[in-house]
């Protein structure tokens, strides 16, 4: 699955230079740490089951989910959600 993750820079710049280091793609090393992380949790029993939200209605007018770039330009925007109404 492909998606958008917002990162700290400098955390990044560590990632991506752990992945050099490894001889592997930026993408391995964070599946990797997401999977040890998550095993760890399940091992201690501290994953909790996720709230799911009973809302409806779908996404605001002008919020387009099949462009990153528009939605990352609207998220960066700093405008208020209710400015798109």
């Amino acid at each position: 699955m492909r998606t958008t993750l917002n990162i700290d820079d400098d955390l990044y710049r560590e990632v991506k230079a752990t992945a050099a280091r490894r001889g592997c793609s930026v993408t391995s090393l964070v599946e990797e740490s997401l999977r040890v992380a998550l095993a760890r949790h399940l091992d201690r029993g501290e994953v909790r089951p996720l709230r799911v939200s009973q809302q409806t209605g779908g996404t605001l007018p002008g919020v387009d989910l099949h462009d990153n770039s528009a939605l990352v330009d609207l998220m960066d925007e700093g405008q208020p959600v209710d400015a798109l109404r």
